[in-house]
């Protein structure tokens, strides 16, 4: 592999091309460790000490640090790691010694997402909000089995009383407003409809 530029991230970066391509970020005693230049040819083995030593043990680190922080799904993870250019293999070798702990699980953080939300938003809205963390679809139906059942009217009737909403003295127009409101956060019609008639 051949360094064919090293580009300045900021005042401690570095990002390194590898035949033209951007490879990872190094910080710039990395680079004199590794006696880095630009056109130098980086030897396999060179390369592979560099991932496995250096990229790899800082990616583990910077999981740990991130669990640390607050609990995260592996999709949240790799996202970040992603961010600071690591590669994709490294990201999954870190993602693996954090599962291999069970420091990250995502049917784990799922039950816990929903225990602790499940009070004051729909089922639908926080399920979206699992995807959208890339838990999938089976986990989070799983983590639903479990958790305690909450009345979809229930939930409804505490929104009405936190919006100052009264049915029978809303007009029209207030009541499609209130209506409009549910169902963005995700409340099924049918269920607006008996809370609130």
């Amino acid at each position: 592999m051949l360094v064919t530029r090293l580009e300045q991230v900021n005042k401690r970066k570095c990002r390194v091309y590898l035949n033209d391509e951007p490879a990872f970020l190094l910080y710039y005693n990395e680079i004199a460790e590794y006696h880095m230049r630009e056109g130098q040819e980086l030897s396999d083995a060179r390369l592979q000490k560099l991932i496995d030593q250096t990229l790899g043990k800082r990616a583990k680190v910077r999981c740990m640090d991130l669990l640390q922080i607050s609990d995260k799904t592996e999709q949240e993870l790799v996202r970040k790691l992603q961010q600071e250019e690591y590669p994709e293999t490294v990201i999954r070798e870190a993602l693996d010694y954090v599962k291999s702990y069970h420091y990250v699980d995502d049917f784990r953080y799922a039950r816990n997402y929903i225990e602790s939300r499940k009070e004051g938003k729909s089922r639908q809205q926080i399920s979206y909000e699992l995807r959208g963390k890339g838990i999938r679809s089976e986990l989070i139906q799983q983590a639903w089995e479990e958790a305690e059942p909450v009345d979809p009217v229930v939930l409804i009737l505490r929104w009405a009383k936190k919006r100052h909403y009264d049915p029978q003295c809303n007009d029209e127009r207030e009541r499609r407003k209130f209506y409009q409101f549910l169902l963005r956060k995700g409340f099924l019609f049918s269920d607006i409809k008996k809370a609130l008639t």
